[in-house]
C-alpha cells in the first residue's frame, strides 16, 4: 500500500502561535492596555518638553535626525537630545502598544473587538510618527503641530476605551441611566474635544514655537484666543457640575458618580494652572503642567461618558454532562 502525500498544516501569524501557547489573565490583559495609555499620556507630556524647550527642530530633518547621521550627534547639542530622546520615546510607545495587542489576540476566549481596538492604536502610532516627521520637514508650520497634537490626543482615547473595554463583556451595552444624562456626557466631550483644539490656537499664536522666533505662528492674537479657550473651559466645568449634581438626583451607580467627581477636581487644577500661567507670562513649567492637566482631563471625559453603559462579563459556557444514573438505565 501506498502512504499517502504529507499535508502541510495551516500555517500560524506570530499572533495566532503565542495565543496558541499563552493565556493571558484578566490582571495582565489590564495592565497591558493601561500601559499603552500611560505611554500615550508621557508622549503628549514629552512632545510638549521638546517644543517648550525650544528642541522641535533639534533633529533637523526626518526619519534620521541629520541628513548624515540617524541618531542624535555632538554637534546638535541639548536640542537635539531632546527632541532624539522623545523620538525614541516612540519605540516605547509602540512596544506598550504591542504588548496590548498580544494580550488583548491572546485572550481566551478570542475577543476579536478588543484586538481591533488595539491595532487602531497601532495604525495611530505609525501615522502621528509620519506627521511628525512632515511637521519637522515645514519646519514646525503651527497648523501641523496641531494636528500632531490632536493625532496624540486620538491615541489617548482610543488606549482609554481599550483599558475601559478590558473590564467588561462583548455584549451589547446597555445604560445604566436615563438617556438624558446620557446626552449630557455626550455634550460634555463635545465641548471638552473644543476645548482641547482651541488650546491648539493659543499655543500656535502664542510665544513658546518649537525653535527660534522664526518659526511662523497662527494668524491671530494669543490672547484672544487664550480668551476663547477659557470660554470654552467655563463651559466645560459648568456642565461637569451639572453632570455631579443630576446623577445623584437619578441616583447614578457610585463609580458613574466617582467619575464626575473626578472630573470636576481635574477641572479645577486644570483652570488653576490656567489662569496662572496667562497672568505670569506663560512660563514653560506651567504650559507643561497644562499639557499633562489636559490629557488627565481627556482621560475623566472618555471614562466618565463610558460609565454611563456597561457590559457584563458572560461566564463562558460549561458543556452539558450526561447524568451517570440515566446512562444506567
Amino acid at each position: 500500500m501506498h502512504k499517502p502525500p504529507p499535508t502541510i498544516g495551516p500555517v500560524l501569524t506570530p499572533l495566532a502561535y503565542i495565543a496558541q501557547r499563552w493565556t493571558p489573565s484578566p490582571r495582565t490583559l489590564r495592565r497591558a492596555a493601561l500601559s499603552a495609555v500611560v505611554m500615550s499620556v508621557v508622549i503628549i507630556v514629552t512632545g510638549g518638553a521638546v517644543r517648550l524647550t525650544g528642541s522641535g527642530l533639534g533633529c533637523d530633518t526626518w526619519p534620521k535626525c541629520t541628513d548624515d547621521s540617524l541618531i542624535v550627534t555632538s554637534e546638535q547639542g541639548f536640542h537635539g537630545i531632546v527632541e532624539f530622546g522623545n523620538r525614541m520615546l516612540t519605540y516605547v510607545l509602540s512596544a506598550a502598544v504591542g504588548w496590548a495587542i498580544v494580550a488583548a489576540r491572546s485572550v481566551k476566549p478570542r475577543r476579536r473587538g478588543l484586538t481591533r481596538l488595539g491595532w487602531v492604536q497601532f495604525w495611530l502610532v505609525m501615522s502621528n510618527a509620519v506627521i511628525g516627521g512632515i511637521t519637522v520637514w515645514m519646519g514646525l508650520n503651527p497648523w501641523t503641530v496641531a494636528g500632531h497634537f490632536l493625532a496624540a490626543n486620538a491615541l489617548l482615547t482610543v488606549a482609554v476605551i481599550t483599558w475601559q473595554r478590558t473590564r467588561e463583556g462583548d455584549t451589547t451595552p446597555r445604560p445604566r441611566v436615563p438617556k438624558p444624562v446620557r446626552k449630557l456626557s455626550w455634550a460634555i466631550a463635545i465641548v471638552s474635544a473644543l476645548l482641547i483644539a482651541l488650546g491648539t490656537t493659543v499655543t500656535g499664536a502664542g510665544k513658546h514655537a518649537g525653535d527660534s522666533s522664526d518659526v511662523p505662528r497662527m494668524p491671530w492674537d494669543w490672547t484672544d484666543a487664550a480668551h476663547l479657550h477659557a470660554v470654552a473651559a467655563w463651559v466645560v466645568c459648568a456642565l461637569a457640575v451639572a453632570m455631579w449634581l443630576v446623577l445623584r438626583v437619578v441616583d447614578a451607580p457610585d463609580d458613574t458618580r466617582a467619575r464626575a467627581r473626578d472630573l470636576l477636581l481635574v477641572l479645577l487644577a486644570q483652570g488653576g494652572i490656567g489662569y496662572v500661567q496667562y497672568f505670569t507670562g506663560v512660563p514653560e513649567i506651567l504650559v507643561g503642567l497644562h499639557m499633562l492637566g489636559s490629557a488627565l482631563m481627556w482621560i475623566a471625559v472618555v471614562r466618565l461618558a463610558l460609565s454611563m453603559r456597561e457590559r457584563p462579563v458572560t461566564a463562558p459556557e460549561i458543556p452539558a454532562q450526561t447524568d451517570p444514573a440515566l446512562t444506567t438505565a
